[in-house]
């Protein structure tokens, strides 16, 4: 079969390669899958950095959320053959792959309101924004929530999620074709951050209230301020730090505002909570088959050009959700908007 392998770190483009390889066979409590979608998370360009805190043995395939055909399983697993599944692979066999391996246990059905590349990527993102919002940040309805990275994989993600639960959402962005993105995943005020006052424009939006809720994947500067325009008794959800810098919190000024700071590992609720992230597949499974969520793909690209849309999504060019379908062609890919 063809997968992707990374033999030595790097940046994805230059390190990973498309071989032959045997197809994987799946241990105890494990399901061999064929791969239909792979969505792309900045985690994976990490692990091909080597700068994840998880790190495969290498050689390894990247690809950490597939939706896939269950095709056999392993000792002691129980699946119906045939049936479609949203899961995590088991590294070092990724995702960005014609079959990977995944955990019987953490196989979900796929929502059947959702295509193949939107169901790959509902899982990741809107665990960690329903677990963000709702179990670390309680997002009551009414509230003003400010999403960072608003058109990105996870910001999306947040935005809709939010505006599912009541919310009015205010999005930053950097670009005006990144705007305009925004404003269709429902944003009901969006700032450029690179023309707008984030601050100034946070004060105006909220009549000087500031963000109940601030959604923080960037870190740097977007945390430092946010903090700025947080609203009394708010709460930041701190969940990545694309920009590279991790901030400095000024414990005696969150304080003096009164407000909250909560991390979120969304991957600790897999060992701490399996039943709560059980319980929010069914939730988020319900929201997609209201059509109250539905995940963003801007591009569908042939599994030839995963490399490249990997890299793509470190260096933050692209919008929404990047899918690597393993039935397209190299001609039939989207390109995105």
């Amino acid at each position: 079969m063809k997968a992707w392998r990374v033999h030595t770190n790097g940046e994805p483009r230059e390190v990973m390669r498309l071989e032959d390889i045997p197809e994987p066979e799946p241990g105890p409590g494990e399901l061999l899958v064929r791969v239909r979608a792979a969505n792309i998370n900045f985690p994976d360009a990490l692990l091909c950095r080597g700068e994840y805190q998880v790190r495969p043995p290498l050689p390894f395939t990247p690809g950490v959320e597939v939706c896939g055909e269950v095709l056999a399983a392993g000792e002691g697993a129980e699946a119906e053959e045939g049936a479609r599944v949203i899961a995590q692979p088991v590294l070092p066999t990724g995702g960005f792959a014609e079959r990977t391996v995944v955990t019987a246990a953490g196989a979900r059905p796929a929502p059947e309101a959702l295509d193949d590349a939107e169901a790959a990527a509902l899982h990741i993102g809107y665990q960690t924004g329903w677990f963000g919002l709702h179990r670390r940040a309680r997002l009551q309805s009414g509230e003003t929530l400010l999403v960072h990275a608003a058109a990105g994989g996870v910001g999306s993600a947040a935005v809709q999620l939010g505006k599912a639960a009541g919310a009015r959402v205010i999005g930053v962005v950097g670009g005006a074709a990144k705007a305009e993105t925004a404003r269709e995943l429902g944003c009901d005020v969006v700032v450029d951050r690179r023309t707008d006052d984030l601050v100034a424009a946070v004060k105006e939006a909220t009549e000087g209230r500031g963000a109940d809720v601030v959604y923080d994947p960037v870190g740097g500067d977007a945390y430092a301020k946010s903090v700025k325009c947080v609203a009394f008794e708010g709460r930041i959800v701190v969940l990545g730090f694309a920009s590279g810098a991790v901030p400095t919190p000024g414990l005696n000024h969150a304080l003096i505002k009164n407000y909250s700071i909560l991390g979120l590992h969304w991957g600790l609720y897999n060992q701490k909570d399996p039943a709560a992230v059980s319980a929010c597949h069914e939730e988020l499974s319900k929201l997609a088959q209201e059509g109250a969520v539905r995940p963003y793909v801007s591009e569908r690209v042939p599994l030839a050009g995963a490399a490249d849309a990997v890299q793509r999504v470190f260096d933050g060019v692209t919008t929404g959700r990047v899918v690597v379908e393993t039935a397209l062609e190299a001609g039939d890919s989207d390109d995105a908007p």
